[in-house]
């Protein structure tokens, strides 16, 4: 008798609430009734905080694949969408009122390109003195992400013209694999996941990454789903290409040391090249033909720039304290449910 697998799951699982907010939300996906949060509710979520991100998670996850059991209609119900603004409301005017000093464009993007001397961030860490089981969860919390790749950004090229959708699409092409399924940078980074023994399904590790790691997500999508923050999302792009060669190197070095193999290996590799040639790119034609279209816009690249690098810091920051101390850096699941490869070794 031939045994049929089951076919894959191409959505994943909704995540658990961590507050009231994220379950109002989540009831509702699921077919419950009850009334949504209104803006007094949303007003008193810490905007970089559990319940407010994993309710941003949930109503973006719609533009995208969307979670298992929940109906495609809902991707434009207008109750979820009228919530999903007051959201980023409050989000976006956390990270307004926090990167309110920033440089000129010019100045933003050469910060960009020196490392500091004695950097403490998560490439740094791991590259010195990561264990594997760090390497593993630096690899579920950055999957919220990267098995997503450019999907948030790309929301932006209608909204470009020029110089600046051109280039944009030529690092694009890179991204997804210059034509190549097998290429393409999220299906190497699931093979990166699966090489560590874990599960590289999309959506999988949601409920063990905390706030800071879904907010650092979240922010794509705010950029990239309004036109109006066109030019905050080309400086967050700016960001990713222009820093992420050095780390990708000292990342790539971490898991030979750990003896991870050629396979998690591999996505780190092909972004240490790539991206050399990317930030030139992003900085002369992305960035310089988006502000010579319209230069008006300069402070929202540089707003993108900070806010990115804003977020990402409290992402290292999470990582390194707890992993200095020797613990874990994932949220503790609500079921219980956990790899076995993701305890310490």
């Amino acid at each position: 008798m031939t045994v049929v697998p089951p076919p894959a799951r191409t959505a994943p699982p909704v995540p658990e609430a961590r507050g009231d907010v994220s379950y109002a939300v989540r009831r509702r996906l699921l077919g419950g009734g009850g009334r949504l949060p209104g803006e007094t509710e949303i007003a008193r979520c810490s905007p970089y905080g559990e319940d407010l991100q994993l309710a941003l998670h949930l109503c973006h996850e719609q533009h995208y694949r969307g979670f298992e059991g929940v109906p495609e209609t809902l991707e434009w119900d207008a109750d979820l969408l009228a919530v999903r603004a007051l959201l980023e409301r409050r989000f976006e005017s956390a990270l307004r009122h926090d990167c309110r000093d920033r440089p000129d464009v010019d100045e933003a993007l050469a910060a960009l390109l020196v490392e500091p001397v004695e950097g403490t961030g998560v490439a740094r860490f791991l590259v010195s003195e990561g264990e594997p089981w760090q390497l593993r969860e630096h690899a579920v919390l950055r999957s919220v992400a990267q098995l997503r790749e450019t999907d948030p950004q790309l929301w932006v090229v209608p909204r470009l013209r020029g110089r600046a959708k051109a280039a944009m699409m030529a690092i694009a092409y890179d991204e997804y694999g210059c034509g190549r399924a097998e290429r393409m940078h999220a299906g190497l980074y699931a093979d990166l996941m699966a090489a560590q023994g874990l599960d590289p399904a999309y959506g999988r590790y949601v409920d063990l990454a905390g706030a800071e790691t879904l907010a650092a997500s979240n922010l794509m999508s705010l950029f990239g789903l309004h036109r109006r923050l066109r030019g905050a999302l080309v400086g967050h792009f700016a960001v990713v290409e222009i820093t992420s060669s050095p780390a990708a190197s000292r990342l790539a070095a971490a898991l030979r040391r750990s003896g991870a193999g050629p396979a998690a290996e591999r996505f780190y590799d092909e972004h240490v090249e790539a991206d050399a040639v990317h930030e030139q790119v992003v900085r002369r034609k992305v960035v310089g033909g988006l502000l010579e279209d319209e230069p008006e816009l300069a402070s929202e690249v540089t707003f993108g720039i900070a806010a990115t690098c804003l977020l990402d810091d409290r992402f290292a920051g999470r990582l390194v304290d707890a992993w200095s101390r020797g613990e874990s850096a994932l949220r503790a699941p609500t079921h219980g449910d956990v790899d076995p490869v993701l305890r310490h070794d």
